[in-house]
């Protein structure tokens, strides 16, 4: 009978150490999947489509805006430095650093945010703590702009555009002008830039099938291609234009609701389309009747292109800083982290300091801005008149060349 119990005993001794094993090698990132398992993102709340925003002049003048700052691996000092730029208490804001950067940047980032005095008494900054993998150029960007929309609507309606913005994107002016620019415009305007003019894209992008690798592997990898071609669809109409929008929530809950179902139409066409993030919600709402008469043909930046023309912008540097002010763009990119230019906006548009957020009429408390005032104050810069300009040029175009 001892043998026996002795082989039993041998035999749980063995099988614990194997459990023991994979459980350990299961859970090599503890302390991260401690951090992501207290998401609050588990649950979604039931979405309906809400009425339209007020228009601008009615009571509720001063809008609230819901930002995705997107990063990637090496990008947390950059994505950190646009957040502080852009902050404004009013707001609400969704920041995701891709899976294929390191796990202790990851981390990092959701414990600053946890750590930081005004992020965590107003509530306001949210990590996506379980990242995505987004392969450049591929639908997985697309899918991440979605998945942010659904946060921020999970969250709170409480807000009337949203802006994506990344790492490498930077302020030209202040949150209160960017609101007080918002809240000159009709609530339901859509700012996207587009065009059916698809030229060379036609063949580079509309005719080939790729595939994102992304969308299966946690691993990092380019999309590649398929031999076979296909035709340009017939049941509706491509645009093309720029990655970075301001859209509407109407518009938004619509993209994430797609109760016609155009907008999941469109995203599994667009799966195999070669940079869809340029193509994708251009189509969506170009071919709704509901919202291709409410397209501003814009996309609130300022982008340094090379000449000729390449596949990526160029970066922006000190000798192109008149160029930025008289672009009256709210936004400029792309911006190498911790060039000289970044610190002549924060000097000379922002009024930031190094580590700080942009000062607004919402700042309270020594030091300045340590505590939240009256979050309806705005303090507008000479930045503002240089937007409002550009505003006033692109609401007199507005109707030209639109969907068409």
């Amino acid at each position: 009978m001892k043998a026996p119990t002795k082989s039993i005993f041998l035999t749980v001794v063995i099988l614990g150490f194997v459990i023991l094993t994979i459980a350990l090698t299961f859970f090599t990132d503890f302390e991260y999947m401690t951090l992501i398992s207290k998401s609050s993102y588990g649950s979604y709340k039931k979405i309906q489509v809400t009425a339209a925003p007020p228009p601008a002049g009615s009571a509720a003048a001063v809008p609230r805006l819901a930002y995705l700052i997107a990063g990637s691996k090496g990008q947390l000092e950059s994505l950190w430095r646009t957040v502080l730029a852009v902050y404004h208490p009013r707001n609400q804001y969704v920041l995701h650093i891709d899976l294929d950067s390191a796990v202790t940047e990851r981390m990092e980032l959701i414990q600053r945010v946890e750590k930081h005095p005004l992020f965590s008494s107003v509530g306001n900054v949210h990590v996506v703590k379980r990242s995505n993998m987004v392969t450049y150029r591929g639908p997985t960007m697309v899918a991440n702009t979605l998945h942010a929309c659904a946060i921020l609507l999970n969250i709170s309606k409480d807000w009337d555009w949203f802006i994506n913005l990344s790492a490498a994107d930077y302020p030209l002016v202040s949150q209160d002008d960017i609101l007080k620019m918002f809240s000159k415009v009709d609530r339901n305007m859509n700012f996207v830039e587009h065009s059916s003019n698809l030229g060379w894209k036609e063949w580079d992008r509309g005719n080939p099938l790729m595939i994102d690798p992304g969308l299966y592997s946690n691993r990092k990898a380019d999309v590649f291609f398929t031999t076979e071609k296909r035709e340009l669809p017939s049941q509706f109409k491509l645009f093309t234009g720029s990655a970075w929008m301001g859209l509407t929530r109407e518009f938004v809950e619509y993209c994430i609701l797609g109760i016609d179902n155009l907008p999941r139409t469109l995203l599994m066409y667009y799966t195999n389309f070669v940079s869809s993030p340029e193509g994708y919600f251009q189509t969506v709402i170009c071919n709704s009747p509901e919202f291709n008469s409410t397209v501003v043909n814009n996309d609130l930046h300022y982008i340094s292109w090379p000449d000729p023309p390449q596949q990526h912008p160029a970066p922006i540097l000190t000798q192109q800083f008149d160029v930025l002010l008289a672009s009256g763009a709210p936004f400029a990119r792309k911006f190498s982290s911790g060039t000289r230019v970044l610190d002549m906006i924060d000097s000379q548009l922002l009024g930031r300091s190094n580590g700080s957020v942009t000062p607004g009429g919402w700042c309270a408390g020594v030091p300045a801005c340590s505590r939240v005032g009256n979050i309806s104050s705005l303090q507008l810069t000479r930045g503002f008149r240089r937007i409002k300009k550009k505003v006033r040029i692109l609401m007199k175009e507005r109707g030209e060349n639109m969907c068409i």
